[in-house]
């Protein structure tokens, strides 16, 4: 009988392997046993009480090739005390949502002793990934048969492991049956039909289905966009002057869909409990490193690194790095100016149709060079940001994050910009516009999913072939498939996946007045785009661990296979491993942007100098006028829509007012006990 996820049963012998650790080949045996040890042990002595295993037992792995590979599981009842851990928020009976607690399990909705499905598996990860993150050394100083690695009170023996190469990956494992499932309500049948984003959350957690959730959101927002432009492009192609009303269109537009994604996700997030979880205190970063020292705000023993050498990495180097690639990319955003002018001087020359498609090279081959400086600068601005040695996982991010914003912005509008700006061609902003879109959408759609995916098909069937030919015989369907994991490639977060709409939003919205055909094309890419990326978390990626989250902020994390000495491939829990970037922020920035750049080209416009021939001042304070008073109409709106309905606004109001009035009757509780102790007390010191 074939062993799958789904068909094991829990008990301590078999039970079903969720999380797989793979260790180095060379691991001492002293080692592992310390490892399985503190794994298995009592929460009271200091152990993660989970259920461990290697994947092969001795007889195995004598037949199949040995890979270091453990299987960790839990328990029903250690699930359950750690969803209490991990302050996991469900639905009660009474329709309210509640921090869970072991105590008041029965007062929760679908909860029954025999029901293993009151937590998705996607819960169960987390919790063990919580589990395993928060073994700490006691009395260790090192760990046992690595005398280098040292240990201090309270350190994360996972991350030590980790950054000490001992521990190759930690991660999830796929439920077959389930993933099977999932995949024909997702991606396999080509329909134009809501996404299973429930579904999704279940099996993959809610930062995915967050993504997944705001995806299919913008790209049905961008469908009025996309039907109001296309008659602009076929009845007024050249007649830029009768774009203001769609210009005007699209700034009112660009607000609203934001503020009202802002109470879609609250509902959404509501429901699934993640917009009650408390964020905890985070601590020192995996990468992080300096002299042990006493941390004077919460006792600890920790490494200790002055700010000011840190200060002076980011603005003596981080910094100058930055502005020289900025530099850079201008540089070579004017090399694409001279193949423009050589192909149009072609085609003027010869006039033939040939040199006609010429026109568009130019525009490809600097899309293709935007993609491949973007992907290149990542890879700097992620060495330089782990360089400046951040203590905290949050302020890693925010340098990462702002670094990678700036220049993708830079490199990606900078031609654009000028083009409208300096060179004032709207024939060639258009041209451009068009190419980059599209080139650029074409591009992260093959190097995205596709490329990937024929890559680990290839590996698939080079492993099935392995498998087969060993002569076993046992059973080898779950050592095939955590081979087949293992080996796959990491996903990093939804950072690319977001800066990708952010990209694409700043495309459609900026100079849409020209090219107001760009929504369409947005529009049809998204319908692509949910289908290769469903594929891309199902079949090319490990299983990522589930990160509760509230909004649309975006994780990423580092491969440890790669950068161990950065960062576990784990994201290290919802506090400790991100800090919430709120792309929706980015998102608000380039829709003012967009007012500021669409007020100016419609001022630019024929049409609007004739009304003022004469006086050029008269007519750019009347653009800076009504470009302010769009603004205020924007943050009018910002303001007038909430950003939660009010339903959820009163629940979440409830809820207060009762924790509120819980820690009120535990002070009375406490003061009653101590008033009651006093007279005792008294009494006796009479007596004495």
């Amino acid at each position: 009988m074939k062993v799958t996820l789904s068909a094991l049963d829990t008990s301590e012998s078999s039970f079903t392997p969720l999380v797989v650790i793979e260790l180095a080949q060379d691991v001492k045996e002293e080692t592992k046993e310390w490892l399985k040890n503190r794994i298995i042990a009592k929460k009271k002595d200091g152990g993660a009480q989970l259920l461990f295993r290697p994947l092969l037992n001795k007889y195995e792995q004598e037949t199949l090739e040995n890979q270091n590979l453990y299987l960790v599981g839990a328990s029903k009842i250690r699930m359950l005390l750690g969803a209490e851990a991990v302050g996991l928020v469900k639905e009660c009976n009474d329709n309210t949502m509640r921090a869970f607690t072991y105590r008041t399990r029965q007062n929760f909705k679908g909860f029954d002793d025999n029901n293993d499905d009151f937590l998705t598996m996607a819960e169960c990860q987390f919790i063990i990934k919580h589990e395993l993150e928060n073994l700490r050394a006691k009395d260790e100083k090192m760990i046992p048969g690595y005398p280098q690695a040292k240990l201090y009170p309270g350190k994360s023996l996972l991350r030590r492991l980790l950054t000490s190469g001992i521990v190759i990956q930690v991660f999830p494992l796929h439920d077959s049956e389930a993933l099977k499932k999932l995949e024909d309500t997702w991606y396999t049948r080509f329909a134009l039909k809501y996404q299973p984003i429930d579904s999704i959350r279940g099996y993959f957690g809610e930062t995915i289905a967050l993504y997944f959730g705001f995806l299919e959101y913008f790209t049905f927002a961008l469908i009025p966009m996309a039907v109001i432009g296309l008659p602009y492009y076929l009845f007024v192609w050249e007649d830029y002057d009768k774009y203001v009303i769609f210009a005007s269109f699209n700034l009112i537009w660009s607000t609203v869909i934001l503020e009202l994604w802002k109470r879609g996700c609250a509902n959404m997030t509501y429901r699934w409990g993640t917009l009650l979880m408390k964020r905890k205190f985070e601590e020192p970063r995996p990468g992080f490193h300096g002299v042990l020292g006493i941390n004077s705000i919460t006792g600890k023993e920790e490494p200790l690194y002055p700010s000011y050498k840190r200060q002076l990495r980011i603005y003596l180097v981080s910094l100058p790095f930055v502005c020289l690639c900025l530099y850079f990319s201008l540089y070579v955003m004017m090399i694409y100016f001279d193949m423009e002018v050589w192909a149009l001087g072609l085609h003027e020359n010869s006039g033939s149709e040939w040199t006609s498609v010429l026109l568009y090279v130019p525009s490809i081959i600097y899309a293709i060079v935007i993609e491949i400086m973007n992907r290149l600068y990542r890879y700097a601005a992620e060495f330089l940001t782990s360089w400046e040695n951040h203590r905290l996982e949050s302020a890693y991010q925010n340098h990462l994050i702002l670094k990678v914003l700036v220049f993708n912005f830079l490199n990606c509008f900078a031609s654009l910009f000028y083009i409208a700006f300096v060179l004032k061609d709207m024939k060639l902003l258009r041209q451009s516009l068009a190419t980059l879109l599209i080139t650029s959408q074409i591009l992260n759609q093959i190097m995205e999913s596709f490329l990937p995916y024929w890559l680990q098909r290839k590996h698939g069937v080079r492993v099935k072939r392995k498998v087969q030919a060993l002569k076993a015989d046992i059973d080898a369907t779950l050592y095939e498939q955590v081979i087949l994991e293992k080996e796959m490639g990491t996903y990093l977060g939804t950072f690319d996946d977001y800066l990708e709409l952010f990209l694409q939003f700043g495309y459609v919205s900026l100079f849409s007045c020209v090219y107001p055909l760009a929504a369409a094309f947005a529009v049809l890419n998204n319908f692509t785009e949910v289908n290769s990326d469903a594929l891309k978390m199902c079949r090319v990626f490990k299983r990522p661990f589930s990160e509760p989250s509230a909004n649309i902020g975006v994780k990423r994390g580092l491969n440890c296979k790669v950068m161990r000495n950065l960062l576990g491939e784990m994201e290290m829990s919802c506090v400790l491993f991100v800090v919430v970037v709120v792309s929706q922020l980015a998102f608000e920035t380039m829709s003012v942007i967009s007012v500021v750049t669409n007020c100016a080209l419609i001022g630019m416009s024929p049409q609007v100098n004739a009304v003022f021939p004469e006086s050029k001042a008269d007519l750019i304070l009347i653009v800076v006028a009504v470009e302010h008073a769009l603004l205020a109409l924007k943050f009018i709106l910002a303001f007038a829509i909430p950003d939660k309905p009010r339903h959820i606004q009163m629940k979440l109001a409830r809820l207060e007012f009762e924790s509120l009035e819980a820690l009120k009757q535990q002070q009375m509780k406490l003061v009653t006990e101590n008033l009651k102790e006093e007279p005792m007390e008294s009494g006796k010191e009479k007596a004495t």
